[in-house]
């Protein structure tokens, strides 16, 4: 399930390492005692959408959204209940409107882009290395994340390929500063090849490491 959210500007900055404030916001709505709080993330979210560059950062004040999905529709309910109860996020921005959406049919479809960086990491001995879309093992991470999480709903899809669309024109990379450290992502769309059931597991938890923090989505 999938929960639209339009939201009403402000003309100041909002720095563009607002990503952490976003974070605090939802968990903000789920409830400081929630049931998925330091589990693996079965849901994710975009970026807000609809952001006007300028110095130090975005300006937000018309057509400004960004959604978030989530496998169990108990979650968007709690995030529903929590918005009613407070519809403030950070920096003057408020929810104005919510839209639910329910999960599509994707039968026939396998191509997806992201809705948020898609962040690989990995750990060879000390150190932390980050998986672009050009590197030709970035589909078996991807592959490897979200079977982790297939596992934890208890699904499985033996036909399963998930890719990057690494030929792409739209296909870039960015880097993501939270909370003061930097993280190389992929901007890159994806195909994925499997069961309508998976596919929809997919687009409700996202691919790749920490979706619970805004990486990942796919729309």
């Amino acid at each position: 399930m999938r929960l639209h959210l339009k939201i009403k500007g402000t003309n100041g900055i909002i720095p563009f390492g607002h990503q952490h404030l976003l974070v605090g916001t939802i968990h903000k709505w789920l409830g400081k005692r929630n049931a998925i709080h330091d589990k693996v993330a079965l849901f994710s979210f975009s970026r807000i959408k609809g952001g006007v560059y300028a110095a130090g950062g975005l300006i937000f004040e018309n057509n400004i959204s960004f959604f978030i999905s989530a496998y169990k529709p108990e979650i968007i309910k709690t995030i529903i209940d929590g918005i009613r109860d407070d519809p403030t996020m950070f920096l003057k921005l408020i929810v104005k409107e919510i839209i639910i959406q329910e999960d599509p049919d994707l039968s026939f479809r396998d191509f997806f882009f992201p809705g948020s960086p898609v962040l690989i990491k990995r750990r060879y001995d000390k150190e932390i290395k980050h998986i672009l879309y050009t590197d030709p093992v970035s589909s078996d991470y991807l592959k490897e994340t979200l079977q982790t999480k297939m596992k934890i709903a208890g699904l499985s899809d033996e036909d399963l390929e998930i890719q990057f669309d690494n030929k792409n024109s739209r296909a870039s990379t960015k880097l993501i500063t939270y909370k003061g450290i930097e993280h190389r992502t992929s901007w890159c769309p994806i195909i994925i090849k499997g069961s309508p059931e998976i596919k929809s597991f997919a687009w409700n938890v996202g691919l790749g490491n920490s979706t619970g923090i805004g990486f990942g989505a796919i729309e």
